[in-house]
């Protein structure tokens, strides 16, 4: 989705340990990460290789980054940080800064629809013999924590915050970023044999836990 090319400039928000900005880089990219936790940054650049350069900050303000010169990037990415962001219209105006006029921007997130912590989860029909999905909330954006080390460390969390998927058309619009693509992915993974090993798969292959946006800069 992001068409990388050889030598294009590439911006990897939200960074982390640097896996996708050495994937780019292995492509013939110019890789650029940030992340606002520098320990991550610290394993990034540990990490090497050298020429991907990685800075600490908040993706909120990239638009006030001056290492981040403005209409200097072919594309930029976002992978599975967006849902732990808010607000995200300041992340969009600072990428559209960054970008060059059709530059694009993928967002890769868990889907909004059908992966809301706490309020969605797998079911079982005895009678149909069916695995389905179900969703209690949707439409209302809300904050929800996330424990960190489930079973270690209780009092460690961290926010995930629920938006439905117009939210994030509307806050690509308000920056000039027109979506132009979007994929929904199922899950790879198969169940072991067994009696709902049928129905199981089958709900993998329709309902899918991901979905990627890509948006290009108009103008």
């Amino acid at each position: 989705m992001l068409q990388v090319q050889p030598a294009d400039a590439v911006l990897d928000v939200a960074c982390g340990q640097g896996a996708l900005c050495r994937l780019l880089e292995t492509k013939g990219a110019t890789v650029t990460g940030i992340d606002a936790a520098e320990p991550l940054v610290e394993i990034a650049r540990q990490r090497g290789p050298t020429c991907i350069k990685y800075h600490t900050g908040d993706a909120r303000e990239i638009e006030k980054m001056p290492f981040i010169a403005s209409g200097a990037y072919a594309s930029a990415a976002c992978v599975l940080a967006i849902q732990n962001i808010h607000p995200i219209a300041p992340v969009f105006t600072g990428v559209a800064r960054a970008l060059k006029p059709m530059g694009r921007f993928v967002l890769a997130m868990m889907h909004p629809c059908f992966r809301g912590p706490k309020e969605t989860s797998w079911g079982w029909e005895e009678k149909e013999g069916v695995q389905f999905r179900r969703v209690d909330r949707y439409l209302v954006p809300r904050k929800t924590p996330i424990i960190t080390h489930p079973g270690s460390a209780p009092d460690v969390y961290t926010w995930t915050f629920h938006k439905p998927i117009e939210a994030y058309v509307r806050a690509l619009r308000g920056a000039g970023l027109l979506v132009d693509a979007i994929e929904e992915w199922p899950s790879h993974k198969t169940s072991e044999p067994g009696p709902r090993a049928a129905a199981e798969n089958q709900a993998r292959t329709e309902i899918p836990m991901f979905m990627a946006i890509r948006a290009v800069k108009i103008g």
